[in-house]
């Protein structure tokens, strides 16, 4: 059944019409493998004679009443169920068949490989809350939800509110507080559940059987930081959790990193490490465990009105995620993994076509609300509230934060009540800030203006800022600015940037070196390093102790060469010079990641393999100088398994078979797939090698690490095979799917999947049978990014020149946009 986007005078229009609204939902898990029912019963108010619709994307519609009287058929179309002559008070009841999804999208059906058992879980999205019901399916429309759910009657089902298995299989639910349609959710299966409780709230984490394992190993950490993140948060929100209990589920496939339903919050459950970690892993899930519980306030207690404001939940909710981490957990180093994680995503999504204000003043419908959570909407919008706190304090944030929690607790919220709130808390009129931030897309570029003194001190410092020319917008920054001083010190000063040109006087006279603007990192633009600190960038690094500022100097000249400013090999010569040494293992890992991708699609043909060869030895000297069972051991590697080549070959075999694993060095399932899947890449690897090992880790992971494998065989049969697999809808999972296109191009195979370049813009676009969202996902994993090549653009653009989806279109645009980078890098 096909949806019809909502739009937002649609959502307006619909709001003034529905009063007093609530749900009644009756779930049915046991008719069938293929299907499941359920009957949804809406009560609401409304003018006399007036119309609306809900939104039903069912299978089978089996009965649908108005009042007591029957609707026509003709009244459903294009999932919609149109309600006419409405009553002042009213009760629609709705029967229907919904199909089951492999997609997590709707009710998401699991039968794990490794023991059979089924799982289920409802993944409302942001408009997916039709596929297992009949529904308002908008943001302003917060309403009590009763469920029940009838299943097996050996399954646990744990849902939003408490509830209880009142007869065999029967589980009933008590009404939620008001919530939106997309925070509706339940867990159903054989899952296994470990319980706890603080400050009075009670606390579960369930997971599949088959991870119990990784369950009771990780649950005494999560329960440590989700204690500790609740704590903080009542502590600077004046409000405490509102809603019950606080359940963790992490389930299989899922399509996010997490998702904050109230009272139940759902992971992936690849963050239940069934392998070593890194501190990198731990602080990203702490951090995601953070932010999930961050939207409790932030999108659940007061929800964004319509899509324009999905900044209020997600920028919010990373800012105090990455705040809480860094302190109340024992990774206080995470603004530096932000910084050069997750803020290198958002630099890149607000300089391409595709770019938006982090608050649009409109957002027309559903689709193009999805295409918003990208990395304007969490990381720079994160980036902008670290601003915000950086100029009118502290305290006055946190104050205007408590005031708009007490106003509009349980409804809903805009951009102009969140500015009002903080106007008055710090007496600053915040509309000028607000618009130059948030209603402006672009990112600003700082650079050093420096002349230098005959003596080697700085005689004039000045700022010098600039914009893109389709959005001429000078903002004001305040910023750090950091050197070194005559006796190697690291001295930092603050000042405020506006205009185009800002004097530092404070700076003449000074001997310095290693000028960094934006030491800190409380601004969000674009840093450019003065000649001499580029040319002793190496010495630099190797100086600075603060792993933060080491991350901005990374990020400056990552953002310089990937803007052609710095050709490619300068970078990938300097992480493989200076990466060895470095002791934050977020850092490292980052760095290499870029580094990586530097190689792969930034450097000419002719340089790939010297570039490939110097991270190869850079990753060899880590991991041969790191200390036994370290996490920087294990980021050498982790690198090695991506970067090795035929002179790693017989090191990597000795991994797998045993003979020569470095000391302290655990090669456990997920290490064995990295190595396993880089000799497919080398031509190493036979089909009959991939099946022992997927018989010897027979779980979800491994089924789709051996589907990798396969794809990423030099092998003309595995090419067609896994291409098959990405354009070709044959009731796989996500999961499977993006597997395929992960393992298909790979830059030593370009002249094996060329042929296929073409024939990937032409045919994926137009595969039938998936929705949206899974056309974006696999689009973002099996895009050819390695065929950089003017031919390839020009069958990007050609797909986009066509009918596509809004979903697939947008993430197919910036993908071309930065194989359109890579070409101006090469050149």
């Amino acid at each position: 059944m096909t949806q019809r986007s909502l739009t937002h005078a649609e959502a307006v229009s619909r709001a003034a019409t529905v009063r007093q609204l609530s749900y009644e939902l009756d779930v049915d898990l046991t008719t069938g493998e293929e299907t499941f029912r359920s009957v949804t019963t809406v009560r609401f108010q409304a003018a006399p004679g007036t119309a609306t619709f809900l939104e039903v994307r069912a299978d089978r519609l089996l009965a649908a009443t108005l009042n007591g009287v029957p609707l026509p058929e003709s009244a459903f179309a294009e999932g919609r169920l149109a309600l006419d002559g409405l009553a002042e008070q009213n009760t629609v009841e709705v029967t229907a068949d919904y199909p089951y999804t492999r997609t997590s999208e709707g009710i998401h059906r699991f039968t794990d490989p490794a023991d059979g058992l089924v799982y289920t879980y409802a993944q409302p999205s942001i408009a997916d809350a039709p596929r297992f019901m009949a529904c308002f399916d908008q943001p302003d429309l917060k309403a009590p939800v009763t469920l029940a759910v009838t299943a097996d009657p050996s399954w646990l089902v744990r849902a939003n509110a408490d509830g209880a298995q009142t007869a065999p299989g029967r589980w009933e639910f008590a009404a939620t507080k008001p919530v939106a349609t997309y925070l509706i959710t339940f867990v159903a299966g054989p899952y296994v559940q470990v319980d706890d409780a603080h400050d009075g709230i009670g606390m579960a984490i369930v997971a599949r059987a088959s991870e119990a394992e990784a369950l009771h190993r990780d649950a005494p950490e999560i329960f440590m930081l989700t204690k500790a993140f609740l704590d903080r948060y009542h502590e600077l929100f004046g409000v405490r959790y509102p809603f019950g209990k606080y359940d963790q589920a992490f389930v299989p496939e899922f399509s996010w990193g997490a998702m904050e339903f109230p009272g139940l919050v759902v992971f992936r459950d690849e963050l239940l490490f069934r392998a070593t970690v890194t501190d990198t892993e731990r602080l990203e899930r702490a951090a995601i465990i953070a932010h999930e519980m961050a939207h409790m306030w932030f999108g659940d207690l007061v929800t964004m009105r319509w899509w324009d404001d999905l900044w209020l939940n997600e920028s919010f909710a990373t800012y105090m995620g990455y705040r809480l981490v860094a302190e109340v957990t024992p990774w206080p180093q995470s603004w530096t993994r932000f910084g050069v994680g997750r803020k290198a995503w958002g630099y890149a999504a607000d300089q391409r076509p595709s770019t938006h204000p982090i608050a649009p003043t409109e957002v027309a419908d559903t689709d193009a609300a999805f295409a918003n959570f990208d990395g304007i909407s969490y990381a720079k919008g994160c980036s902008a509230l670290r601003q915000l706190v950086a100029w009118i304090g502290d305290d006055a944030f946190l104050a205007g934060l408590r005031s708009y929690f007490d106003k509009h607790a349980w409804g809903n919220a805009t951009l102009a009540d969140l500015l009002d709130a903080l106007s008055q808390a710090s007496g600053r009129d915040l509309d000028a800030w607000a618009r130059d931030w948030l209603r402006t897309p672009q990112v600003n570029t700082l650079r050093p203006e420096i002349t230098w003194a005959a003596d080697g001190s700085y005689e004039s410092v000045a700022v010098v800022q600039t914009a893109s020319p389709q959005f001429p917008v000078l903002r004001p920054h305040r910023i750090g600015l950091g050197w070194f001083d005559e006796q190697g010190q690291w001295r930092r000063t603050e000042i405020e940037v506006s205009g185009a040109v800002t004097p530092v006087p404070q700076l003449s006279g000074v001997r310095g070196k290693g000028l960094l603007l934006n030491d800190g990192d409380l601004t969000f633009a674009k840093i450019r390093l003065d000649d001499r600190t580029r040319t002793d960038l190496g010495a630099l690094l190797a100086e600075q102790p603060d792993s933060l500022t080491r991350a901005l100097l990374w990020n400056s000249a990552w953002d310089a060469t990937r803007d052609a400013e710095w050709p490619a090999l300068e970078f990938v010569r300097l992480a493989a010079d200076v990466l060895p040494a470095e002791t934050d293992v977020t850092l490292a890992e980052s760095v290499f990641a870029l580094a990586r991708l530097a190689v792969n699609t930034f450097l000419p043909e002719q340089q790939r393999e010297q570039g490939r060869a110097a991270l190869a030895a850079a990753a060899r000297t880590l991991l041969e100088t790191a200390a036994p069972g370290s996490g920087r051991q294990l980021v050498g590697a982790r690198q090695l398994t991506a970067v090795g080549g035929a002179g790693e070959r017989e090191l990597l075999r000795g991994w797998l078979d045993g003979t020569a694993v470095p000391e302290g060095l655990v090669v456990d399932s997920e290490l064995r797939w990295s190595v396993l899947t880089r000799l497919s890449v080398l031509g190493d690897v036979s089909e009959a090698e991939i099946d022992a090992e997927l018989a010897r880790d027979n779980s979800a992971r491994g089924e789709q690490e051996a589907v990798r494998c396969r794809a990423s065989r030099p092998d003309p049969q595995a090419k067609a095979w896994a291409f098959d697999l990405i354009v070709r809808e044959q009731g796989l999972s996500n999961r499977i799917c993006a597997a395929a296109g992960l393992g298909m191009w790979q830059p030593e195979h370009a002249e094996l999947t060329e042929p296929y370049v073409a024939r990937f813009f032409a045919e994926l676009p137009a595969s039938a049978g998936r929705s949206g969202d899974m056309l974006a996902h696999l689009v973002a994993a099996a895009y050819p990014v390695y065929a950089v090549s003017p031919a390839t653009l020009a069958a990007a653009e050609r797909a986009l020149a066509g009918p596509v989806h809004p979903l697939p279109a947008r993430q197919l645009a910036d993908s071309t946009d930065d194989l359109a980078r890579a070409l101006r890098a090469r050149g």
